[in-house]
């Protein structure tokens, strides 16, 4: 049996962790990591768990009935939601920049222009894309165009996510190799931040 890479790995993850959402698909459900939360595995399931529980917040706060108050308090979580991704995606970086602490650099090595952990972040938001467009593409109560379309979609999706499994992969050989290397920048959000955010440190 081949062994997967790591790409493969991180999909066969972020897959389980996106039916162990839909087990409720609930938004307050409360996550219970499968691996151990300090390892790589159990970072990228806390991710991708975070990215599950977004993508159903976005959905409900484009209800157009739903109530003002509700939806800002909704809109409040999702910005939270957010700095928690972002958080979880440096903390992937650290991980990779870690692993590669004691490479030599070739003479040629150059930056490459997206780090380890944001282009797996990307994986696993296509993870939860294709689940939910196999779902449109798996309807029984649609028209034979939609279904067609989604299918559509969905092959495309799938090309895409082995595609950027690939890429993922073959940076992380050329970062093992010294042929790239990485840095790890914190995006330091400025709207979450009072000190930063003018409306906010303004109210003081």
């Amino acid at each position: 049996m081949t062994t997967p890479t790591f790409a493969q790995h991180c999909n066969e993850i972020f897959d389980a962790i996106v039916a162990l959402y839909h087990r409720t698909d609930d938004v307050d459900a409360q996550f219970v990591n499968p691996y151990d939360p300090a390892s790589i595995d159990g970072q990228l399931a806390a991710k991708n768990w975070i990215d599950a529980v977004q993508w159903h917040l976005e959905d409900i706060i484009r209800d157009p009935d739903i109530d003002p108050v509700a939806a800002l308090a909704l809109k409040r979580r999702i910005d939270r939601s957010n700095q928690d991704r972002t958080d979880r995606v440096e903390d992937i970086d650290t991980y990779w920049r870690n692993q590669f602490a004691g490479v030599t650099l070739q003479p040629d090595a150059t930056l490459n222009t997206e780090s380890p952990a944001w282009a797996i972040d990307r994986l696993s938001i296509l993870a939860l894309k294709i689940y939910h467009m196999r779902e449109q593409a798996q309807r029984t109560d649609a028209t034979a165009e939609h279904i067609a379309r989604c299918q559509g979609k969905l092959d495309v999706l799938l090309e895409q996510r082995e595609d950027l499994s690939t890429a993922i992969d073959q940076l992380l050989a050329d970062m093992a190799a010294g042929r790239k290397y990485m840095k790890v920048y914190r995006q330091m959000k400025m709207y979450n931040d009072p000190s930063t955010n003018p409306v906010l440190y303004g109210k003081k």
